[in-house]
């Protein structure tokens, strides 16, 4: 079926979804005339077939009906929503890539079970912004060594030595945004009013 044909079977359907969504709420075409401003002729002509639909037509109807215009051309439903990468395993880490294009921003969702691991700072180009989601996690920073709770967040040049891993031993599930060098990324707080 090529689109023109899509399209004509797409409109052919409207009509009889109009009829049916009038009466389902148990309106007449009089009283949708007056809701809408368009003439009884046309909604009738509308709701038979005998007139093309047209979103000047469609937007006060799907109005007068408190209904998503969706509903009235029958679109199809919305794809799938999830976000379906592979996550990156290595070791006691799993992150999950919450963006796929190459360069730029890229966001992730990790998750860090519990490990003696010694601290090996390291550093390399680029700026991280970090946002605790449950558990805790531990930050060194340079000279710093800091751990963070769900709710806190942090960010750092990633050209300072740096290491993050599970405070505790407990599991420590984060986002992590990352950037190239000179995309920053600033958390403010605001002030706290009394």
């Amino acid at each position: 079926m090529d689109d023109d044909a899509r399209l004509d079977a797409v409109l052919n359907e409207v009509g009889p979804r109009l009829r049916r969504i009038r009466r389902e709420r148990g309106a007449t075409l009089g009283a949708l005339s007056e809701a809408t401003g368009i003439s009884v002729s046309t909604l009738s002509r509308l709701e038979s077939g005998g007139r093309r639909p047209s979103l000047e037509l469609l937007l006060p109807i799907a109005r007068a009906h408190q209904v998503p215009l969706d509903e009235l051309v029958g679109a199809p439903p919305v794809g799938d929503p999830r976000v379906r990468s592979k996550p990156i395993v290595r070791g006691n880490r799993t992150m999950y890539p919450l963006t796929s294009r190459p360069g730029g921003l890229q966001a992730y969702k990790a998750v860090y079970k519990p490990a003696e691991e010694p601290v090996e700072q390291r550093t390399h180009e680029g700026y991280e912004w970090l946002y605790v989601l449950s558990g805790r996690l531990r930050l060194v920073l340079g000279d710093h060594d800091v751990v963070l709770g769900p709710g806190e967040a942090a960010e750092f040049d990633t050209r300072v030595p740096h290491w993050f891993g599970a405070a505790d031993d407990k599991l420590v599930e984060f986002l992590s945004l990352f950037g190239p060098q000179g995309e920053r990324m600033h958390v403010r707080a605001r002030p706290r009013r009394d």
